[in-house]
């Protein structure tokens, strides 16, 4: 498919533009693979890499900011390239945390079992609480389909019961509605 009938058909609406997503989607799936080599990521790390850049590339389609001064492989590519360097920094950044002490963990471990078992089921219960108002927040179609995803449905499942046309439609849809949640909830509830 050309550049300029898939540009088309992503600034259309409901069931012809997400037919026009999954092309985009399909077309350009083998960069998965590519950036599994090319920057040492696991596939998850690489789907979640390559999901964000073609949602990246529909928005920026459908806002008017993509000019077409390349093709759109190109640009989904290079948007693609930056997610995969961004994914490689924050795995090393979070290695680096890793070793470092958390004063809570330090406190903890200083506790008797049966004290830390009850301070990590309170902070366990704070933090689900913060999700779940989160959750509320986000709209009711994100919020059904995480609940949807927690309860164990697969994403040829969630797909069904939300109309989707495929899993992979569920799957971006999914990943982009864990990243809205995720930006709403503080680093110290994480």
């Amino acid at each position: 498919m050309d550049d300029n009938r898939l540009i088309e058909g992503l600034q259309a609406c409901g069931l012809a533009g997400r037919q026009f997503e999954d092309a985009l989607y399909l077309t350009y799936k083998y960069f998965i693979r590519e950036g599994c080599s090319k920057y040492n990521l696991s596939e998850e790390d690489c789907f979640s890499a390559y999901s964000d850049a073609v949602i990246a590339v529909i928005n920026s389609v459908r806002s008017g900011k993509f000019e077409g001064r390349s093709s759109l492989k190109t640009y989904l590519f290079q948007i693609f390239c930056n997610k995969c360097v961004d994914t490689v920094r924050r795995n090393t950044a979070d290695k680096a945390v890793v070793h470092q002490a958390q004063p809570l963990d330090a406190i903890a471990f200083q506790m008797p079992d049966h004290v830390s078992g009850v301070i990590e089921k309170m902070m366990q219960k704070v933090n689900r609480n913060i999700i779940m108002q989160n959750l509320k927040e986000i709209g009711e179609k994100c919020r059904s389909i995480l609940l949807l995803f927690e309860e164990g449905f697969s994403d040829r499942e969630i797909a069904a019961q939300m109309s989707y046309e495929t899993a992979a439609v569920a799957k971006t849809s999914r990943l982009r509605c864990l990243e809205k949640l995720r930006s709403r909830i503080p680093k110290t509830a994480e």
